[in-house]
């Protein structure tokens, strides 16, 4: 080998060593946080009140007496228990969470559509789509 070359293959293999690692990218996928709320147990439970009730029904549930909250959660307790058996199983509490959170997306879907179909025809134009997400006058 040459010394050119010598210094080449040098240059490039300390080129190697000095450089900046790659950035490890993160190829799992991760479902949506079930509440936009901190989940910190040791201050407060409204992540999980979101979680499980959904975040319009566990504002409701603020509003609520202790004793309207038991009676209420009581009624919810036994829609989750699916099979009838006075328990709640792990799988039908993950069942009730991911029907809470679908519901809220769709009702939150429905309340988008009407906020855009300006004309009511039940059909959302461009130009119904510009004037209700930008602003645009008619």
């Amino acid at each position: 080998m040459s010394v050119p070359q010598l210094l080449l293959c040098l240059s490039l293999s300390m080129l190697c060593i000095s450089s900046k690692p790659t950035e490890k990218k993160d190829r799992v996928h991760h479902d949506p946080q079930l509440s936009d709320k901190v989940h910190d147990d040791a201050q407060n439970f409204d992540y999980d009140h979101d979680a499980f009730l959904g975040a319009d029904e566990a504002k409701t549930f603020d509003q609520l007496t202790p004793e309207e909250s038991k009676e209420r959660l009581g009624k919810i307790v036994s829609k989750i228990d699916e099979d009838k058996d006075g328990f709640v199983t792990v799988e039908e509490l993950k069942d009730w969470i991911k029907f809470a959170q679908k519901r809220w997306i769709y009702e939150d879907v429905e309340r988008q559509w009407k906020g855009h179909d300006l004309n009511e025809d039940g059909l959302i134009s461009w130009e119904e789509y510009k004037n209700a997400t930008y602003g645009y006058i008619l």
